[in-house]
């Protein structure tokens, strides 16, 4: 990957308000205003014993890498497709897989930044333990911003103009933070809901989060459906991806 690649793509996304906003800034906003509710800082049988605001601090670093892989990065690679910039780049020494690893780079270090943004702001607002099993919890952090990330590469492989893009990652946002638990977090689903959103990304990232909070090690059940996500995904945007 061209350093000088790296850097452009990092320099672009900082001029970027909505993404800087969107990825970084709204999960914590959103963490905060829930915490602000006094019911959400109480301890709830239906989160076993824990604080809702516990419980929606693992949803809050999944939806900064929800956005950043299924909204911005599509958008940002089939802009530059149809404007004819990778295949202008194609042309040039600098290879178009060296801007792909740059976006990648770029969407997955905002993700982690997000994350750690919730993560400080859940402990120092509203004294949200900081994961009981770090360790674990990095690895399941990292293996889902690869998901994210591998997901984001088939909306935009699928995606001929910014347009589509934007209509395919809407599609498929939506679904993808009901699995993570925006609107209701996993652990309180009922048993057969939460069996089957355990069998998605981001529902199994959510688990896998939520255990290593509580100081085990996350499930290496969940583990392996992000592993094999990761795995369908990649495939599936190398075979399909187009640079024209």
């Amino acid at each position: 990957m061209s350093t000088a690649v790296l850097r452009t793509e990092a320099r672009l996304f900082r001029r970027e308000p909505g993404a800087l906003f969107w990825i970084l800034l709204f999960p914590t906003l959103l963490l905060v205003i829930l915490g602000s509710i006094p019911s959400f800082r109480r301890p709830d049988g239906d989160f076993g014993g824990l604080r809702p605001v516990d419980a929606y601090v693992p949803v809050t670093v999944l939806l900064g890498l929800i956005v950043g892989g299924l909204q911005s990065m599509p958008q940002t690679l089939t802009g530059y497709r149809e404007r004819g910039i990778l295949r202008r780049m194609s042309a040039t020494p600098v290879r178009p897989s060296a801007l792909l690893s740059a976006q990648m780079v770029v969407y997955g270090g905002a993700a982690l930044a997000s994350a750690l943004l919730a993560l400080v702001v859940g402990r120092a607002a509203f004294a949200v333990r900081l994961p009981g099993q770090p360790a674990g919890y990095l690895l399941a952090l990292l293996l889902t911003v690869l998901a994210a990330l591998a997901l984001g590469a088939v909306v935009s492989a699928l995606s001929r103009t910014t347009k589509i893009a934007g209509a395919i990652g809407s599609a498929v946002f939506f679904p993808a933070m009901f699995c993570a638990g925006v609107w209701m977090p996993v652990q309180s689903m009922p048993d057969a809901l939460a069996r089957a959103v355990g069998c998605t990304p981001f529902g199994a990232a959510a688990e896998a989060l939520d255990q290593a909070a509580a100081g085990d090690w996350p499930g290496w059940g969940h583990l392996g459906v992000l592993v094999v996500w990761i795995l369908l995904l990649t495939g599936a945007a190398v075979r399909w991806f187009r640079w024209e």
